[in-house]
């Protein structure tokens, strides 16, 4: 008989066991995307970043021919990490860049969490490259996307297929809080909430105007 134990599953992400890798969030990816509305993919690709540097998530930020093709990262991304280089790379495998397996190497994470365009390449191949090498591997879905719903749906499938764990940018932030007695980060994530949570960011808005609603807190 189990025993039940108020403790969090191991295979749930906390700030300190992962190493987030945003890739090619860049406009002329963006341009083909189909797979999911521009403006929904930068208020995605926005919230994970404001998650990110709000809880201290180790974070590589790269580009694919930033200055000869695709052009700068979303500055939805880069206003959150002003001071964040960013590796441009020719590889559209990002792992298959020396520069990345260094970095990954030195935060020494053993979990990797991507989001990036296209699905089908560029998230495919780290995703299915860091698996075969022992990591585990989860895939921001709604930051990320592809030339075609297609396209996109069933790159998730062979990630998952091979072991990757799909989530979404609101349950990214909300997994890292994931109790709302943390006061230190309770008031950042509930203003992430508000500014791209969507619907729930504005029942946060009603309730906290209508009768100073809070969490738990």
């Amino acid at each position: 008989m189990p025993i039940a134990k108020a403790t969090p599953g191991k295979s749930l992400l906390n700030p300190t066991d992962h190493t987030l890798i945003m890739i090619d969030h860049q406009s002329q990816m963006a341009f083909a995307t189909k797979s999911i509305d521009p403006v929904q993919l930068r208020n995605n690709a926005a919230l994970v970043a404001k998650a990110a540097r709000e809880f201290k998530v180790a974070t590589i930020l790269t580009t694919v021919a930033e200055k000869s093709f695709s052009g700068p990262m979303f500055d939805e991304i880069k206003s959150v990490f002003p001071e964040h280089p960013v590796i441009d790379r020719t590889t559209m495998n990002t792992w298959e860049d020396e520069r990345i397996a260094v970095e990954v190497n030195r935060l020494g994470k053993g979990k990797i969490v991507l989001a990036g365009l296209w699905t089908s390449v560029c998230i495919v191949g780290p995703a299915l490259s860091a698996l075969d090498q022992g990591f585990e591997v989860y895939v921001i879905t709604d930051a990320s996307g592809d030339i075609s719903d297609e396209a996109h749906q069933r790159a998730v499938e062979r990630m998952v297929q091979q072991g990757a764990r799909p989530m979404t940018s609101l349950q990214y932030l909300l997994e890292l809080q994931r109790d709302w007695a943390r006061g230190e980060t309770y008031h950042e994530t509930v203003a992430t909430s508000i500014a791209h949570g969507g619907g729930y960011g504005l029942g946060l808005i009603y309730a906290k105007a209508m009768f100073g609603g809070a969490e738990g807190h």
